[in-house]
């Protein structure tokens, strides 16, 4: 079993390992730390532990910092990145990922410098190659909803070594689908994390939608 721990390689093929092991990570936009930790805790109860706190969430990054030192146990990232400044503080406060929702080369360069995966923003053909040659870990194939599951086997017959990240569209109904279709890892929004259910603290809604994911991803294997 890889450690979360030691050595900076060690630690990002562990990030990685449980990434591909739970094939599902939750995109959160939170209003507070408070509403963003008791969320994380709902969506442990239904058995998803990866968490992408998105930087259009007012005051991110100190979000980001108190809940990655009050749940250690849990794997947080940080989505939307937009430039290196934005990725060093994110991994400063302790992101152990660093999402984009494009192609943006100096965030990648950033991520490999502390050793921190990083999924890059891509949709066509040329910009997974780009990102996979300046050194990103996946794909995040963003939008996935308009191209589905069949998109991502497309992708993966002629770049069988580019691992993709399905995101926007991705429900508990069609995770299978984009799991069996050689997906990497997959991000769920609002399916998953409704705004009504954070805006209520309807911590139990969130959980079961959680299992439901989990479950999808069982069968799926």
């Amino acid at each position: 079993m890889l450690s979360l721990h030691g050595d900076s390689t060690m630690k990002k093929a562990a990030i990685l390992h449980k990434l591909s092991t739970e094939k599902v990570i939750a995109l959160i936009r939170a209003d507070n730390p408070d509403g963003l930790l008791d969320c994380a805790k709902a969506l442990a109860e239904g058995g998803l532990t990866s968490i992408e706190l998105t930087m259009t969430t007012p005051g991110a990054i100190r979000m980001l910092e108190k809940a990655t030192s009050e749940l250690p146990e849990f794997l947080f990232g940080l989505g939307t990145v937009l430039d290196a400044e934005t990725a060093r503080a994110g991994i400063l406060a302790g992101a152990r990922f660093i999402v984009t929702p494009a192609l943006r080369p100096e965030v990648i360069t950033m991520c490999k410098r502390y050793s921190i995966p990083v999924f890059s923003g891509a949709l066509t053909p040329t910009e997974v190659v780009n990102a996979w040659d300046c050194g990103a870990d996946a794909a995040k194939i963003f939008p996935a909803e308009f191209f589905g599951p069949a998109y991502i086997k497309s992708l993966k017959a002629p770049l069988p070594q580019v691992e993709f990240v399905p995101t926007g569209g991705v429900t508990a109904e069609n995770v299978g689908e984009f799991i069996k279709a050689g997906a990497f890892a997959t991000a769920a929004g609002s399916s998953l994390v409704e705004a009504k259910a954070m805006k209520e603290k309807n911590w139990a809604a969130i959980t079961a939608k959680a299992r439901a994911f989990v479950a999808a991803v069982a069968a799926a294997r």
